[in-house]
């Protein structure tokens, strides 16, 4: 009977060691995606900064609140929010932005 529970405590403390790793493992991991999507994120805001600065000129003379005016507006004009907004729905449907 002693035996048993020694057998019994040893198989419990091997399932607990092998329950920290794997939480170990899930904490690393999680770590890991949380770090792709911070680097996905920056790598596209720095992406799309580019591509705005492509359009201003003389972009290094603006300030971020000029460049917040010059959004603003440009996203005002008619129409412009519904293009957003089927490019959007196009794109969650899997649709090409042009066809």
């Amino acid at each position: 009977m002693n035996e048993k529970l020694e057998k019994l405590n040893r198989q419990l403390a091997q399932g607990e060691a092998r329950l920290r790793r794997a939480q170990h493992e899930e904490k690393i991991l999680e770590h890991q995606i949380k770090q792709l999507t911070r680097k996905e994120r920056t790598h596209r805001l720095c992406t799309r900064g580019a591509m705005l600065e492509s359009f201003l000129l003389r972009p290094e003379v603006l300030t971020d609140d000029d460049v917040m005016d010059i959004l603003k507006q440009a996203f005002s004009q008619t129409g412009m929010k519904e293009v957003v907004a089927e490019s959007v729905k196009g794109r969650v449907a899997g649709k090409p932005l042009t066809e």
